[in-house]
């Protein structure tokens, strides 16, 4: 066999040597680098899941006090958290004891306090979820569920710094009215049988009979 002949079998038997190594040896997944991202993300991927309904499997804590030891400084819960679900269905589920209205900005808000103490912001759905603002970036209204996206958003990249959120359907007549501050009261208009709010940032800072904010 000629010299050129031999170099070339010998340069694939290497090629095939290769070749099985990273198929058999290394179970087809690259450099030990790409196998250990690929076992990282395995490991995120497995812990994304949340159980609708979930509840605190103990009663020593109440969601809010799980919650609150959860902060740090770089992050608003750490990486292994059981508890999220539970936390999270408490926030869409749990009574409203006092509704008052916002604080500072320029966008519609409420500050609920639900059973327990908790504080939360509560922000009303403007506009359907395929409805498209055009004009400016800042033109229209903030997106009910934009903070409900940039909260799971956050999880899946392991940023873990957005505050909890969560959607929810609130009834006006039953769970608000009856526990809100004569400042938000104040803001209530009767149309026939029904109620709307003009505002839920102050009765007077962005009041438009015209345009009521939900009825």
């Amino acid at each position: 066999m000629k010299l050129k002949q031999r170099v070339v079998v010998i340069c694939g038997a290497l090629l095939l040597l290769g070749l099985a190594k990273v198929f058999l040896l290394d179970g087809g997944e690259g450099s030990a680098a790409s196998r250990r991202d690929l076992r990282a993300f395995r490991k995120m991927e497995a812990s994304l899941p949340l159980a609708k309904g979930a509840r605190l499997t103990h009663t020593l804590q109440s969601p809010w006090e799980v919650a609150a030891q959860w902060v740090g400084p770089r992050e608003v819960y750490p990486e292994d958290t059981p508890e999220l679900a539970a936390v999270l269905n408490a926030l869409a589920s749990a009574r409203v004891e006092r509704a008052d209205v916002g604080y500072k900005g320029t966008q519609l808000k409420a500050l609920l306090v639900l059973d327990g103490g908790q504080k939360v912001v509560f922000k009303p759905r403007r506009y359907s979820r395929d409805y498209v603002v055009e004009g400016e970036p800042y033109a229209g209204y903030d997106r009910h569920n934009a903070e409900i996206a940039a909260f799971h958003l956050d999880r899946i990249l392991g940023f873990r710094r957005a505050p909890l959120v969560v959607g929810r359907h609130m009834n006006l007549r039953t769970e608000i009215k009856p526990v809100a501050t004569d400042q938000l009261l104040s803001t209530f208009l009767m149309h026939g049988q029904s109620y709307s709010v003009t505002s839920l940032l102050s009765p007077s800072y962005l009041l438009s009979l015209s345009l009521p904010l939900c009825e």
